[in-house]
């Protein structure tokens, strides 16, 4: 048991068989440790330290060492740094980059095999094969792992909306993990993905710290369709802050359109707010809508813009269609 240790140690305290044989034990040697229990199986060729309940990165160890070492056509040499290897895939990779607390345990591990491979995954382990393994992981972190810009970008197509895809940026950006820079150069290698438009002009506006993106999903969203009327865009103001650009402009009252997904620091949320009281002190009276309320809820978005309007004197909106939220919104 001693020469495995340096190997338990580095792993989480699981191993697997070849990596035992590696060490100079015989298979034989490997079933008397199996029968002191002082190794546990968990999946066909792999073992932990213990016999009590797994932690999420023992989970994490023991699907990337399987899927490295197993092939249903071919019996691999064992793991390394190029195509016959495995790491971890999507958000499995973003957990072991981001550490406990701060995304969920749950659901199975995730791992990326070369595209050419066969791996049939026993339950708990989700395989995905891909191209391009060997310059897309980290091969010298454990467990090996996609880069963490290629994570993120797997999680943003993967979702099922633009929302959820809009969020999956915004939590990857925040982390400090990767930057919308990387997750750009990344998304340009991927010539048929889902969404690619919409997620490319998404990270060009984080990039930037623009929001033409969501102006544009105001006016295709909010505005034309439910009949709100058309305001002035990127009005040139001067303000005692100094010269800014209004999103939209409608007499004395504004529209904002956050176009961040978060706010980075205090200081930032401090210049909004600082935006707004300018506009106070002017006469004008800001409303400013997120992401969320644009993309996420447009028409109850639109309903309650239209109230708030029709007080100041402008027509009023309408509902876009038969399943629109405006209804439940007016009454």
């Amino acid at each position: 048991m001693e020469e495995l240790r340096p190997v338990l140690a580095q792993q989480a305290g699981v191993i697997s068989r070849r990596q035992v044989e590696g060490r100079g034990l015989a298979p034989h040697d490997l079933r008397r440790l199996v029968r002191r229990r002082d190794l546990t199986p968990l999946f066909s060729g792999v073992y932990v330290d213990h016999t009590g309940p797994l932690s999420w990165i023992q989970q994490a160890w023991a699907a990337v060492l399987f899927c490295a070492s197993h092939d249903t056509r071919r019996r691999l040499e064992g793991p390394r740094a190029d195509q016959a290897g495995a790491a971890l895939y999507g958000a499995s990779a973003m957990r072991a980059a981001d550490g406990p607390g701060r995304r969920e345990d749950t659901g199975p591990i995730q791992v990326a095999v070369a595209r050419d491979r066969r791996v049939l995954a026993p339950a708990g382990i989700t395989i995905v094969r891909t191209f391009g393994l060997e310059t897309r992981v980290l091969w010298n972190v454990g467990p090996p792992r996609m880069r963490y810009d290629e994570a993120a970008l797997d999680v943003a197509l993967a979702t099922s909306g633009e929302l959820d895809a809009i969020g999956a940026i915004a939590r990857a950006v925040q982390g400090r993990h990767t930057t919308a820079e990387r997750m750009q150069e990344a998304l340009a290698l991927r010539r048929r993905a889902p969404r690619r438009e919409f997620l490319e002009a998404v990270l060009a506006d984080v990039a930037g710290g623009t929001c033409s993106v969501l102006e544009h999903a105001y006016l295709t969203r909010v505005e034309r369709p439910h009949g709100l009327p058309a305001g002035r865009r990127q009005v040139r103001a001067g303000t005692t802050s100094g010269v800014v650009y209004r999103d939209v402009a409608l007499r004395e009252r504004l529209i904002e359109l956050d176009g961040r997904l978060f706010h980075d620091t205090a200081e930032q949320r401090d210049r909004d707010f600082e935006r707004d009281l300018d506009a106070a002190a002017d006469g004008d009276a800001t409303l400013r809508l997120t992401w969320g309320q644009v993309v996420g809820r447009p028409c109850s978005t639109a309903a309650k813009v239209s109230l708030v309007l029709e007080r100041e004197g402008w027509p009023p909106g309408r509902p876009c269609g038969s399943g629109c939220a405006w209804p439940s919104v007016a009454a």
